[in-house]
């Protein structure tokens, strides 16, 4: 590449399609442009949450024009997105389904005239050295669990059809290619031991006939996609939990809390060491140990409908209820209201409750501290459960929840105490696309040796 060129940064988020043009030269971010990511088909049974592909498609080449006209020598698209999800596509990336989200829980029905719902089928036939092998990733929202649904039901396209995920699907539908992905990506259908596709277990749940994605090299492009004249390359999509946490730029012996819409805690490791929790490829090799799903934004989000129901319905939305409820919650010092955020399927149990109300703890404030602790509870149980031994020197925080409520850190640190740092941008996952962008460039050798020459144009966030 030569100077001053720049590449364009996309994240397909749950909430939110954002991207920002990179500078290569000051490895700094652009404006973040951002878009909602489109509602869900409506009408559809319950438990099913799916999305019509041309939305989306509409909506990631709104925000590509407005990106290319800020980046007249962009040089490439790097990219991350939503882990898990299905949506079925021709070898030209033109889809075959909706889009079925990672939110979808239609597994959990349960057959006609059958005890057991399918997800509970699904797990009768893995071997727990299978789950093992699959990084412990095997629960609903997941393609191989969407698959064995739609095989259950006779639904498979008779054609053979590749399954994708929603951002290996977007970059082969622009660029009229064959899904491919980086294997960060490929949640919940890898076998960590050959980091290979685990046909095996396919084939037990008869998705023989099912094609998957290439598993590419993240400084290889995966097609070219036209604009303008320019022909410009489109990088492996990478999965956007990694993604987010290389821009906290987690080091060995970091206990890493991404708490956005969905949360995780993490720690980095030099091999794959299965164990209790879920494993899951990292860049340069590693891996990461990882509990996923714990509530987080959507469960808040849950609270936040109920209390904005009656003035939506009167045509009264809410401008701004968070900085209500951080003002709110900023205003006491404690509370004996008691909330379980477990409204969905998680790893901290199910279901999810508010407790012990009485007159004087019913607000705003009482609710969502008592939400916040909760919160705080669930990291240190997941915490123990990567390392029991409490084998890490720091915390890091990243993810907007994280960046926006102080209260909640604090919270969490009196439950796990010691240095902490926060990511250095509310931006996480753009900021780990620019440190991949060093990498498929040719300017770094390594995505470490790249962390480290972003890192270093950074400010001290450590405390």
């Amino acid at each position: 590449m030569t100077r001053n060129e720049t590449l364009i940064a996309l994240d397909l988020g749950t909430s939110f399609i954002k991207g920002a043009v990179i500078d290569l030269e000051r490895l700094r971010l652009g404006p973040v442009q951002r878009l909602p990511f489109p509602e869900p088909i409506p009408g559809l049974p319950p438990l099913f949450y799916e999305v019509d592909p041309a939305q989306i498609l509409a909506a990631v080449r709104g925000l590509l024009d407005q990106l290319l006209a800020q980046a007249p020598n962009c040089a490439g698209i790097v990219t991350c997105g939503q882990m898990g999800g299905l949506i079925l596509t021709t070898q030209q990336g033109e889809p075959l389904s909706n889009y079925i989200s990672w939110r979808d829980q239609r597994l959990l029905t349960r057959p006609p005239a059958r005890g057991n719902t399918y997800f509970e089928l699904l797990e009768q036939q893995l071997s727990p050295a299978e789950r093992s092998q699959l990084g412990n990733e095997v629960r609903p929202g997941l393609p191989v669990s969407t698959l064995f649904w739609l095989a259950e039901q006779k639904s498979l396209p008779r054609s053979r059809a590749i399954a994708a995920t929603l951002t290996d699907f977007v970059l082969a539908n622009l660029c009229g290619a064959a899904p491919a992905m980086d294997v960060t990506q490929a949640t919940g259908a890898l076998n960590l031991e050959t980091l290979d596709w685990h046909y095996p277990v396919f084939a037990r749940l008869g998705l023989e006939a099912v094609l998957w994605p290439a598993l590419s090299d993240l400084r290889e492009p995966v097609g070219h996609f036209e604009a303008g004249g320019s022909s410009l390359p489109c990088y492996a999509p990478v999965g956007d939990h990694q993604c987010a946490l290389l821009g906290a730029y987690l080091d060995y012996r970091e206990l890493s809390l991404n708490i956005s819409t969905g949360s995780q805690v993490s720690l980095l490791t030099p091999q794959c060491q299965p164990g209790n929790y879920q494993t899951r490829p990292y860049f340069d090799g590693r891996f990461l140990n990882t509990i996923s799903h714990i509530p987080a934004g959507r469960s808040l989000n849950v609270l936040m409908d109920l209390l904005s129901e009656l003035a939506v319905a009167q045509g009264l939305p809410l401008a701004d209820p968070w900085a209500y409820v951080e003002q709110a919650v900023g205003a006491i010092e404690d509370t004996d209201l008691m909330v379980n955020l477990a409204f969905f399927p998680s790893p901290v149990g199910q279901p999810g409750a508010v407790t012990n109300i009485h007159e004087g703890n019913l607000t705003v404030g009482h609710l969502f501290l008592a939400a916040f602790r909760n919160m705080a509870d669930n990291y240190q149980a997941c915490a123990l459960r990567l390392s029991p031994g409490r084998e890490w020197h720091s915390l890091v925080f990243s993810g907007g929840l994280a960046q926006k409520f102080g209260v909640l850190r604090r919270l969490i640190i009196d439950r796990m105490p010691g240095r902490y740092r926060l990511c250095a941008s509310s931006e996480d996952t753009l900021l780990g696309l620019l440190v991949l962008a060093l990498v498929v460039s040719g300017r770094a050798a390594s995505v470490a040796a790249a962390s480290a020459m972003v890192q270093a144009q950074e400010p001290d966030q450590h405390s």
